[in-house]
């Protein structure tokens, strides 16, 4: 089974993007905050991420610099998620290592596509 970690500090987003994750057969873990997801990856790395943008402690785009430098932290496929309408933010964040990205809010329909490309025709 694939794996997922879900990294946003909104309990509401983790919830719901968790709920379609399970029903794409991932195993999915959560963190609230960049330093937690870290902390999770160096212990097992995930075979995807959904990365929110901002986060206390350490922010999406920190983490993502970090986990491309870890030993292993190439593997995951990265979806960084913003609610930023920001096109330097997404450049930034495609340039620091992640494979996607989608806008906030989501729905069951574009968090699939990310996650199964399959499903998306």
């Amino acid at each position: 089974m694939k794996s997922c970690l879900i990294v946003d500090d909104s309990t509401v987003v983790r919830k719901v993007a968790r709920r379609i994750l399970e029903d794409l057969d991932y195993i999915v873990e959560e963190a609230e905050d960049g330093q937690e997801a870290f902390d999770k990856c160096r212990q097992e790395m995930p075979d995807a991420i959904l990365l929110d943008w901002q986060m206390p402690i350490m922010s999406g785009l920190e983490f993502l610099k970090l986990l491309r430098a870890y030993i292993g932290g190439e593997k995951p496929h990265v979806v960084y998620c913003t609610v930023e309408n920001d096109i330097g933010a997404i450049a930034m964040a495609l340039k620091a290592g992640a494979s996607d990205y989608m806008m906030k809010p989501f729905d069951r329909r574009i968090l699939e596509a990310k996650f199964e490309p399959d499903l998306a025709a």
